[in-house]
């Protein structure tokens, strides 16, 4: 086992060992300002703050597996390394996009050797877990169970759909938010001034403008803002007279040219910002509407699926209010298939603020859901005698099975307003119950006076 050791005494982080992060080391910014302590850790003091329940399983010592979950840039590493170093444990960092299963059996067998021979805790950490397969999480399972590691994981996608059940059943799952502004702002600052990791012993001179600018661009992600802010302070030439690097409005602009959207097109922003979509067109706000349907856009969602989100809305929440949506949400599907981006960006926003604003009725919804679970769950009907075919009609009747008389068939179109009341469904089952909203306000009268004809005519002898 000792070859083991020796490979993998590379790869250990020792807690008690301070990196060297010199300015002058090729080393990133982002990576220098790591926090070495849970108080220097921006962010999160929705678990970290002070009695939080993370914080105190970490002070204590106590706890067996984590998850991290949340956007990139947010500090999931950073936190894991944190809490190696705070429990005085071993840290080997895996990759789920780039490890294999021997690279986990190594890894494994490697802090197994250390708890037996050396009574060290080893904490694995996996980056990107979710990248593991079934297979290779699966191997991870009997080395938690028996205590062999301490396992934190971390993924941007959600652990409930993306991570196996029993390894997300053996860990404590934490969420983890993108970074406010005042916790950007931190950072920031301690990047500009900081003389040992930052740019402190420079003479470097940030407008308020320009660091405004990367806090709003980089959206809650650390790492954004600290690499384009590192860019621009080591490709912008000193002024040859005061020595000072200013870092203005305009370089800020050209150091983080596209502000950074959360949103991947399977993961949990794109069904996040897509529900937000349809329920603000549900609620009646055409901003909230046209808000998300820009993100989606700038994100680069595909056209067609917002396009499909519409239509459905325009049946679902506005339905028989105004039957005209449909006619809209299907006119603005096929612009948008033949016209394409940018300006399908148009007809989408037309679509969706037509949506937004229409009265709206689920009744349409409402009644199909009913009518199959009817169907589902309950006794088929049969179809009455009058509503059956000619042939149908004329073997039963032949047969004896059913009375000629039942058979009669009304032609509405040869009544007065083209309406008779007859029976179309056995048992006088009613799934369709129209609102007063809009349009369905109209066809509620005109089908309570059909359905007031018909309960007459039922009633006579």
């Amino acid at each position: 086992m000792a070859d083991l050791f020796d490979d993998l005494d590379e790869e250990l982080f020792d807690p008690d060992e301070e990196p060297d992060h010199s300015p002058v080391q090729p080393v990133p910014l982002a990576a220098r300002m790591r926090p070495r302590t849970l108080d220097e850790y921006v962010g999160q003091r929705h678990i970290l703050g002070e009695g939080k329940l993370l914080r105190r399983a970490v002070e204590a010592d106590r706890f067996t597996s984590l998850i991290f979950y949340g956007p990139p840039g947010v500090g999931k590493t950073s936190l894991a390394e944190l809490i190696a170093r705070r429990t005085d444990s071993r840290f080997i960092n895996l990759s789920g996009v780039e490890s294999n299963v021997a690279e986990i059996r190594k890894a494994t067998e490697a802090a197994s050797q250390f708890l037996r021979t050396r009574k060290e805790i080893t904490t694995l950490f996996v980056d990107e877990i979710h990248r593991f397969n079934k297979s290779q999480q699966d191997v991870l399972l009997p080395h938690i169970e028996r205590g062999t590691v301490r396992f934190i994981g971390a993924t941007t996608h959600n652990p409930f759909f993306y991570i196996n059940s029993p390894l997300v059943s053996r860990s404590q799952v934490f969420q983890l938010e993108p970074l406010d502004e005042q916790d950007l702002r931190q950072l920031l600052e301690a990047a500009i001034n900081d003389e040992e990791r930052g740019f402190g012993k420079m003479a470097l001179v940030v407008d308020g403008d320009a660091a405004n600018h990367y806090i709003t661009m980089c959206d809650g992600d650390a790492r954004k803002l600290l690499t384009s802010f590192e860019l621009a302070v080591l490709t912008t030439e000193p002024d040859d007279e005061s020595g000072e690097i200013r870092i203005t409005l305009e370089v800020a602009e050209d150091s983080i040219q596209k502000k950074t959207v959360v949103y991947d097109a399977d993961g949990d922003a794109h069904y996040d910002t897509i529900s937000a979509f349809i329920k603000s067109m549900r609620g009646c706000d055409p901003d909230a509407t046209l808000y998300w349907l820009a993100k989606m856009l700038h994100a680069g969602e595909d056209i067609r699926f917002i396009a499909r989100r519409i239509v459905i809305t325009a049946s679902e929440d506005v339905g028989m209010a105004d039957s005209n949506a449909l006619r809209v949400a299907v006119a603005a599907q096929q612009a948008v298939e033949f016209i394409g981006m940018p300006e399908a960006r148009i007809t989408l926003a037309h679509a969706a603020i037509y949506m937004a604003t229409a009265p709206k009725s689920n009744r349409a919804y409402v009644g199909i859901n009913a009518a199959l679970r009817d169907v589902a769950e309950g006794r088929t009907l049969a179809v009455p005698a009058h509503l059956r075919t000619k042939s149908r009609k004329k073997l039963g009747t032949e047969g004896g099975a059913i009375d000629p008389n039942d058979t009669v068939y009304l032609y509405g179109h040869d009544y007065e307003e083209g309406f008779v009341p007859q029976s179309y469904l056995p048992e006088g089952r009613v799934y369709y119950e129209p609102g007063e909203n809009g349009m369905e306000k109209r066809v509620k009268e005109r089908l309570d006076y059909w359905r007031a004809q018909f309960e007459e005519k039922r009633a006579e002898p």
